[in-house]
């Protein structure tokens, strides 16, 4: 069972607040970065044992604290945001304890990491990280918290893709679109996390293996479903540069509100909505689609100005919350192809 909690507020007592999941209405709102919990409980040391226990009435009384599952955990370890988190518990089941740090929703691009996030990762025995520019904040964290954790970059295997515009060429982080660049992310967990603890090596062996046989699955209902797509319509108009891996695989064009494999950029300017707008008219497309980490300001204001439907948010850069569409990585990406061919069949 999946577990989060989004960091929300100090009251004046100082008692930490906790956002509940149920508070948050599906894709469409951007919710505040959170990190989430998972997998089970082991012993610390006995200063923290001790030091808990003195908590454990504050908490009781602020409504907060972290749940816990199996007492047969292993191995600590932190993935960077959601979807990594997703794969890495498929791997490590209840040997691994998993704290995420950009929870459901939220992105990782523009994250501001809390100081308490410096404990999490001094406490790790892996730090998995996406790579390839997707967390900015992320080494400064590292050397800040002062962690001697293994860090395990999942994209170093994945032929990646650049995003090139007028001022740069950039990597594209987004591999996970491609459901093969996946596969090789899970195949990359797999191995961190049998050096890190070779006991248990078959046990990743066995999960990495039974998940990944669930992928090839997916990746095979993917494709039938966006052959049901007429050529033509398979354009996707989004947010930000985050399809291009997506459209490789399974054949799609796109364009994007923000040039820019990153949501930091800034609103397109005017110049660049009507370039757009011309674009998507000249389409022909009947729908584009917002994103469930971005405000949906901006591609409802293109919508209105283009005369097209905005479809309901796809998943990109995170998961969903628990019991949506998008909380599983596999789900999310069935949920995107459908709302896809949805809006394209119009």
């Amino acid at each position: 069972m999946k577990r989060g909690a989004s960091e929300a507020a100090v009251d004046a007592a100082g008692c930490r607040k906790h956002e509940s999941e149920s508070l948050t209405v599906g894709p469409v709102g951007v919710r505040v970065p959170g990190k989430t919990r998972r997998g089970g409980i082991r012993s610390r040391k006995a200063l923290i044992l001790a030091f808990g226990a003195l908590l454990l009435p504050v908490l009781a009384a602020c409504g907060g604290g972290r749940a816990g599952g199996s007492e047969n955990a292993d191995i600590d370890a932190v993935a960077t945001y959601s979807i990594l988190g997703d794969l890495v518990e498929n791997v490590g089941g209840d040997r691994v304890e998993l704290t995420t740090l950009v929870g459901p929703n939220g992105d990782a691009h523009t994250f501001e990491p809390a100081p308490s996030d410096n404990a999490e990762l001094a406490e790790a025995d892996v730090i998995f990280e996406n790579g390839l520019q997707f967390e900015p904040w992320l080494e400064d964290l590292y050397g800040s918290s002062g962690s001697e954790a293994r860090r395990a970059v999942v994209t170093r295997a994945v032929d990646t893709r650049p995003v090139t515009t007028a001022e740069q060429s950039e990597p594209d982080p987004h591999v996970w679109h491609d459901v093969n660049n996946a596969i090789v992310m899970v195949e990359s967990i797999r191995d961190a996390l049998s050096e890190a603890d070779p006991e248990n090596a078959e046990a990743y062996e066995r999960n990495a293996e039974a998940y990944i046989s669930e992928l090839e699955t997916l990746d095979a209902d993917v494709q039938e479903q966006v052959d049901s797509i007429p050529g033509e319509g398979r354009i996707l108009f989004t947010s930000h540069d985050t399809f291009g891996y997506f459209a490789g695989r399974y054949g799609f064009e796109v364009d994007t509100a923000l040039a820019s494999a990153s949501t930091e950029t800034g609103d397109p300017s005017a110049g660049e909505t009507a370039e757009l707008v011309e674009e998507i008219e000249a389409s022909g497309v009947p729908a584009i689609f917002g994103e469930n980490v971005s405000d949906p300001g901006v591609m409802e204001g293109i919508a209105a100005e283009a005369g097209v439907e905005l479809a309901p948010p796809l998943y990109t850069d995170a998961l969903g919350d628990s019991g949506s569409e998008g909380e599983t990585y596999v789900r999310m990406v069935r949920y995107n192809v459908s709302t896809m061919s949805e809006a394209l069949q119009q």
